[in-house]
């Protein structure tokens, strides 16, 4: 098997599903988005999902707001959006402005509309082990192991980073009696004393701290596997702006058993998870 942990491979498998799912059963799934004010990055993913999802035969709508948009405001149109029976998946994009209580924005979606899994209900189902969404991200990290075969039962899993969209549900479903669990989990953060120390136990390390590069080749233990969350954007001498991630993938590169690239890892997979949940919730 190669070394590099590619997503493309997995990205074509789901995307190959969905639009046969699609096809087969005559749905119409719809996603919409919900971006306040202006931001490049957001705007670009958005056009993207728009993208893949026509590609599958699945709608992408967006609905922009002026970045002073009120909470009361955005409630409304959250609970029109509930009720709206061809509605099968709400999205809200990231960044949000400071007026806006992103917890009570999240718990007003409808659960079984709420493709992101933030909700407090599919929080709280994921936790139990019960049926419902999972957070995209973690579930990318487990497609790509369970894709590559990579063995999690009994290993020693570190995860540098503790968000609730990716280190603490990631916890939990390694922690699951499944075949992309039962493993031994620790997390580290910020405040973690002697850091290194514990990321040269890792079996699997998993990345999600939004510090460029942050992880080199003296901070993990020979073939390991690095699976790498993170998406930074930095500025390169000779190509500009570039995105890379919380791993110097170099200098990691030849001391790892396997290591995601940054793009073209867990992002890729991420992003066909979400629109997977979309259509999960049409046929539901």
């Amino acid at each position: 098997m190669q070394k590099e942990l590619k997503g493309r491979p997995i990205t074509k498998k789901i995307y190959r599903q969905l639009k046969s799912r699609i096809e087969l059963h005559k749905l119409k799934p719809k996603l919409v988005v919900i971006i306040i004010g202006k931001d490049p990055a957001a705007e670009y993913y958005v056009k993207m999902l728009e993208k893949k999802g026509k590609k599958i035969g699945l709608i992408v709508d967006t609905l922009k707001f002026e970045k002073d948009i009120s909470q009361e405001k955005l409630l409304l149109h959250i609970k029109e959006l509930n009720n709206k029976t061809d509605v099968n998946g709400i999205m809200i994009q990231k960044p949000l402005p400071n007026q806006i209580n992103e917890s009570q924005i999240i718990s007003m979606i409808n659960y079984k509309k709420d493709v992101d899994a933030m909700h407090p209900l599919n929080i709280g189902n994921m936790v139990l082990d019960q049926e419902g969404f999972i957070p995209c991200t973690p579930a990318a990290v487990l497609e790509m192991l369970k894709f590559y075969n990579i063995e999690t039962q009994g290993r020693n899993i570190i995860i540098i980073g503790r968000s609730d969209i990716v280190g603490k549900p990631l916890a939990n479903l390694f922690l699951r009696k499944n075949e992309t669990g039962n493993a031994t989990v620790t997390i580290c953060h910020s405040r973690t004393k002697n850091l290194v120390s514990h990321t040269k136990k890792a079996d699997i390390l998993i990345t999600a701290i939004g510090k460029p590069q942050f992880v080199k080749k003296e901070m993990i233990k020979k073939n390991s596997i690095v699976i790498d969350v993170g998406v930074n954007q930095i500025e390169d001498k000779e190509k500009g702006k570039i995105y890379v991630g919380d791993v110097d993938y170099d200098d990691c590169y030849h001391k790892s058993l396997f290591i995601t690239p940054v793009p073209g890892g867990v992002g890729s997979v991420t992003t066909s998870l979400l629109l997977k949940n979309v259509v999960d919730a049409c046929e539901k």
